[in-house]
């Protein structure tokens, strides 16, 4: 369950729970509290969400870097034909037609630590996910409507 600005909501968080030790793969949902960084969106598929945070439509091309080889790891990157592992983020199931990306492991990312953790839709009520925290689409409009730059996504072990 969330919590923001007194309203509880649903939320799926990793298949493996969450965890202190975030590690590449591991399906868990990494504790601390992150900033959002940017929201993104497939805008064939909506409007731009309303939220004061940095905004940018997807794309077609548009992959993350999961690899920790990858120089460019934990990193938004654009071309089909990059060379290290990533996940794409323009998906057929809707789970990041608002997708944000979080303050995990980014400044710098270190390899292995933990890639792509976002906040994204669901899947399903309560569905767990491979790390990310998950909402229903009126949820998230909900919070990215109201989320100011001080604010902190706080995940508690």
């Amino acid at each position: 369950m969330a919590l923001y600005r007194g309203r509880r909501m649903p939320c799926a968080i990793g298949r493996s729970g969450i965890t202190k030790a975030k590690r590449e793969g591991d399906g868990a949902t990494p504790a601390g509290a992150y900033e959002l960084l940017q929201v993104m969106w497939r805008a064939d598929r909506g409007a731009r969400p309303r939220t004061a945070l940095p905004t940018s439509p997807l794309s077609p091309a548009d992959i993350w870097s999961d690899d920790p080889r990858d120089p460019g790891y934990n990193r938004r990157h654009r071309g089909r034909d990059h060379s290290f592992g990533h996940e794409r983020m323009w998906r057929s199931d809707g789970l990041y037609d608002i997708v944000v990306e979080t303050s995990h492991n980014a400044r710098p990312p270190v390899p292995g630590a933990g890639s792509a953790i976002f906040v994204h839709l669901w899947r399903a009520p309560l569905r767990a996910t491979e790390g990310c925290v998950a909402f229903s689409r009126p949820d998230l409009e909900w919070i990215l409507a109201r989320w100011r730059p001080r604010d902190r996504l706080v995940i508690q072990s």
